[in-house]
């Protein structure tokens, strides 16, 4: 079909005219505002032709012209000023729609910020030194802060726990972290891993706890070591087995020396924890005679820090909370006992100078400097500031009355001893637990998170 230039003509300016009817709409936002801008156009182009027309065959009747284009001009006019408010009135939609989307934004921010997706600058290790360490209950007191360190180390890092006193929240900042792992296993059960190390941590550390289940406890501490010794015995691994001051029960010598065997009740109400402890020792010895298996003992005495739970009944806990809620002071006994407390980072510093050690007998892991229950119960008063009274309470059957580490082997084969001075370790403590006191829901974090690598190495 062939068109003449007159119909090809056509075409394209029937062409142009749809386009400008769709620009039109899309600019005035409706059809009648379309309508209105066509007529404006045409009378531009009428008033455009009449002008060509003046300048070839003169003046074409200017009085009815102008009263034309006034009439038409009050009625543009009008429709402005209508057009005008519409666009005020989508305007103020559009800065509430920006609001909304303001307050959206800082939602999800806020949300985003519950997780925390930044982690720690770790050190890089190749595969040569890079090295993977198991830590069953590593996400307890002790063990979360080990788990810091190996981490910031650059190593590999798999936490076991049931999370009976450990806390996902104590390792959530590592969540994520490709050289981290979490599982969910109670270690009474087999555990078939790979792993270069292990850090036999997991049992309930506190008297409430480990007087809870006793069963339970024992299992932990028995069928939870010889699963963790036959781990290292398939796959060669080096483990450090947390033993306890306690495996001296309340003792006739003092300090306690290593070689001192203890003085434990074998039927009293810690002795579920005492005595699953010395079987843990000998299981231990016993792998490393008869299997050859790379075994480290840490006699652990008492450390405080941040994650500890705070109803854990231990001293350090006890007393914070009591002290920073005005609450009386509660002493089991006269508060003649004396105990000697570090700090958690001083613990973890001894637990790896042993792993990387050759020494293979058991080794003490204190504080020297022994003071009073009385002593520092005022202590902590003072650091708290409160005006809390110290009272006395019965004591408790087969409590320790004197507990003092005797850490010569520490310094002579770990060149280790504790280095945190007491108040020092106490503000850090104390600090956890007021923010944990002031708490009132769960998106109100408490993380407790390793600052540099340099706090970490000592």
């Amino acid at each position: 079909m062939v068109f003449s230039k007159r119909k090809m003509k056509q075409l394209f300016a029937f062409g142009v005219a749809i386009v400008l009817v769709i620009c039109l709409y899309k600019s005035w936002g409706s059809p009648a505002s379309a309508k209105l801008s066509l007529a404006i156009a045409s009378d531009n182009d009428n008033e455009l032709e009449g002008g060509f027309d003046r300048g070839r065959f003169g003046a074409r009747h200017p009085e009815p012209r102008v009263a034309e284009q006034s009439r038409d001009g009050g009625v543009v006019a009008d429709r402005r000023e209508e057009l005008d408010k519409e666009q005020d009135t989508r305007m103020n939609e559009l800065h509430e729609a920006k609001k909304q989307i303001l307050q959206l934004e800082r939602k999800i921010q806020e949300l985003e910020g519950r997780i925390p997706r930044k982690y720690p600058d770790v050190t890089f290790l190749n595969y040569k030194n890079r090295k993977r360490i198991l830590i069953t209950g590593g996400a307890g007191f002790v063990g979360s802060h080990l788990v810091d360190y190996l981490m910031m180390q650059g190593h590999e890092v798999i936490v076991a726990d049931n999370f009976f006193t450990g806390r996902k929240r104590n390792v959530e900042h590592w969540l994520g972290h490709e050289n981290f792992e979490l599982i969910h296993h109670d270690i009474v059960n087999p555990l078939f891993i790979e792993v270069d190390e292990i850090y036999h941590l997991a049992s309930p550390a506190s008297p409430p706890h480990y007087m809870y289940n006793p069963v339970k406890t024992i299992k932990t501490n028995t069928l939870g070591t010889i699963n963790m010794l036959g781990l290292a015995k398939r796959v060669g691994a080096k483990v450090l087995i947390a033993s306890t001051s306690e495996v001296y029960g309340d003792p006739d010598v003092h300090p306690q020396p290593e070689t001192y065997w203890g003085h434990v009740n074998p039927i009293g109400p810690r002795a579920c924890y005492d005595e699953g402890k010395r079987v843990a020792e000998t299981l231990s010895y016993a792998y490393a005679k008869q299997e050859n298996v790379n075994v480290r003992v840490a006699r652990i005495f008492n450390t405080y820090g941040p994650r500890m739970h705070m109803n854990d009944g231990r001293v350090v806990s006890n007393f914070i909370i009591q002290a920073l809620q005005n609450q009386s002071i509660t002493m089991y006994g006269s508060g003649k006992q004396t105990r000697s407390f570090q700090y958690v980072s001083d613990l973890v510093d001894g637990m790896v100078a042993l792993m990387a050690s050759n020494y293979t007998q058991p080794v003490n892991l204190g504080n020297p400097v022994e003071r009073t229950i009385q002593e520092f119960a005022e202590i902590i008063r003072d650091q708290v500031g409160g005006r809390s009274k110290i009272i006395e309470l019965p004591a408790v059957e087969d409590d320790p009355q004197r507990r003092k580490p005797d850490i010569s082997r520490a310094k002579k084969y770990l060149n280790w001893e504790p280095r945190v001075p007491l108040k020092e370790g106490l503000i850090k403590t104390i600090e956890y637990f007021r923010k944990e006191l002031a708490r009132s829901n769960h998106s109100q974090r408490n993380i407790f998170v390793p600052e540099t690598t340099e706090n970490l190495e000592k």
